[in-house]
């Protein structure tokens, strides 16, 4: 029998000064974690971006490029943006925590430092990095059409397939950012204008974005659809007594998404998809997800 070894999480260490890596050198040993040293900001840019660290632990006082700018530059490289960022430093003013969360920092501990405190806000953060990544994951393999807009309409993060459908759209980087975006703040901003689908014409195609849910602080997740193709869900109410969120579950069994996949693209809890499962099982006449997923492809 072969066992797996768990595999290290990479630690990146921002700070000046000698004494200060020497002591977390020493805290974090035999913690199972790989650590960098950078000491200076723009090294520490330069590290992140090559190597890409599971956390890092920054000290907001240095020469040069301090650690409110290098938090700044790390975050605006896609690869790092849920990446973990521990502030390390001295000051513990208002202004300066409000400085290190503006700059996308996850955390504040103040020097002196207390190692087991450290430790356990490292493994708290790291866990939920993880979880986000996986749902990203999840969510870019799905084969969905997914975005999330923030109040100016920008997009904040899209799906793979998102990208792809803009591209066969004809719609290019500047009609996103200055005709979609101005459509879609618009929207967004109305509570009333939510409840319906927007319809937006671009250089070669017709599409149509849905809200779905705010999943964050400005943060809106939207569904896109090409106008132009058939409606898989409404194929399937058409053809079975569904409603329309059995018909995206059924739709989601019949690809092969397990219902922890299929939570997290249609924003419910795997307790909520098992219930659709029982009532689309009893309205199909079909004992599991199987012989489901057979009869939506053959309507499809």
């Amino acid at each position: 029998m072969t066992t797996h070894k768990k595999q290290k999480n990479v630690v990146l260490i921002v700070d000046d000064s000698p004494e200060t890596l020497s002591m977390l050198n020493d805290a974090l040993d035999g913690q199972n974690l790989t650590l960098l040293i950078a000491m200076e900001g723009q090294q520490a840019v330069t590290i992140a971006e090559n190597i890409n660290p599971d956390i890092i632990l920054m000290d907001a006082m240095m020469p040069n490029m301090d650690g409110f700018e290098a938090c700044k530059t790390i975050k605006q490289i896609p690869q790092l943006k849920h990446t973990p960022v521990i502030f390390m430093t001295g000051m513990s003013d208002t202004q300066s925590i409000k400085k290190g969360f503006a700059a996308g920092g996850t955390d504040y501990i103040t020097k002196p430092i207390n190692p087991d405190e450290l430790i356990v806000r490292m493994q708290s953060h790291l866990s939920n990095a993880k979880a986000t990544i996986h749902a990203q994951q999840a969510l870019d393999n799905s084969g969905q059409f997914l975005l999330a807009i923030n109040h100016q309409g920008q997009i904040k993060w899209a799906t793979p397939q998102t990208y792809q459908l803009f591209e066969l759209a004809g719609a290019d980087e500047t009609w996103i950012t200055s005709v979609l975006a101005k459509k879609l703040s618009n929207f967004i901003n109305d509570a009333d204008k939510r409840q319906f689908p927007i319809k937006v014409q671009a250089k070669l195609k017709q599409l149509e974005l849905k809200y779905i849910s705010e999943t964050d602080e400005n943060e809106y997740l939207l569904r896109l659809s090409n106008l132009e193709q058939p409606n898989e869900t409404a194929m399937l109410r058409e053809r079975y007594p569904l409603t329309e969120r059995e018909s995206e579950v059924l739709l989601w069994i019949s690809k092969g998404k397990t219902n922890r996949e299929i939570a997290i693209v249609l924003s419910m809890s795997p307790r909520t998809v098992n219930k659709h499962l029982e009532q689309i099982f009893k309205k199909l006449s079909v004992e599991n997800r199987t012989s489901a997923a057979a009869m939506a492809l053959r309507c499809l």
